[in-house]
């Protein structure tokens, strides 16, 4: 065996398999991927996909200086923006996303329309749509607009059914202008411009893994 082009003889000798380059027979070892988590906010006009030839930009075009392969937690389409966590991390992914205890998401909406105490009642409800019944969802009005005749609510949720908060919305009769993620489970955009990365800290990930732990055991309610 070789180290970085040098014999190894001595026994318990040390290697780095995410840095070294290791040669047995002559034959190279691949290199362990290093873990890696990341937190991008997602601007509209990107699609959460690695490759797509009739998308005009996915997100992998955001991440300049990314070396290692990741993929995306779940999904946001394209009109919606926010938060959004990549990993090469399998079990880490399928922790956050497994229907029996998916992590909480919130995202803010425009909607058209004044949104009365009933569509609000309804949402908290769950509310029918072609693929079943959703679970209750969480609702805070942050303001209702006379002028523009538009409402700013958080509506938080657990399921990932595709297009999910935009066909509640509409399922109650307003439809939304506008769909940021601002939440996923304990991390928030705080700090993070839109189109910008940054590296999830040790105690981020544990905070993520905690909260999938400890979230309802019932599949709640994507975007």
């Amino acid at each position: 065996m070789t180290v970085n082009g040098r014999p190894v003889t001595e026994p318990g000798a040390k290697a780095d398999p995410e840095r070294d380059e290791i040669r047995v027979d002559g034959h190279r070892l691949p290199r362990i991927s290093r873990r890696t988590y990341l937190l991008l906010n997602k601007p509209t006009g990107y699609v959460t996909t690695v490759r797509d030839p009739h998308a005009a930009h996915t997100i992998m075009e955001l991440l300049g200086g990314v070396k290692e392969r990741v993929y995306p937690v779940g999904r946001l389409d394209a009109d919606t923006a926010g938060i959004l966590i990549l990993t090469n991390d399998g079990d880490f992914a399928q922790k956050l996303l497994h229907p029996s205890h998916m992590v909480s998401r919130t995202y803010r909406a425009v909607v058209r329309g004044l949104m009365d105490d009933f569509s609000i009642t309804d949402l908290q409800a769950g509310v029918a749509l072609e693929d079943g019944l959703t679970a209750p969802a969480k609702v805070v009005v942050i303001e209702r607009n006379l002028h523009n005749r538009t409402t700013v609510l958080d509506i938080t949720i657990r399921e990932g059914r595709n297009r999910q908060v935009r066909r509640m919305l509409d399922a109650v009769g307003h439809r939304v202008l506008a769909l940021t993620r601002i939440r996923f489970g304990p991390l928030t955009l705080s700090g993070l411009a839109p189109g910008t990365w940054r590296k999830l800290r040790p105690a981020e990930v544990t905070a993520l893994l905690q909260a999938a732990a400890t979230e309802p055991t019932e599949p709640e309610d994507g975007d």
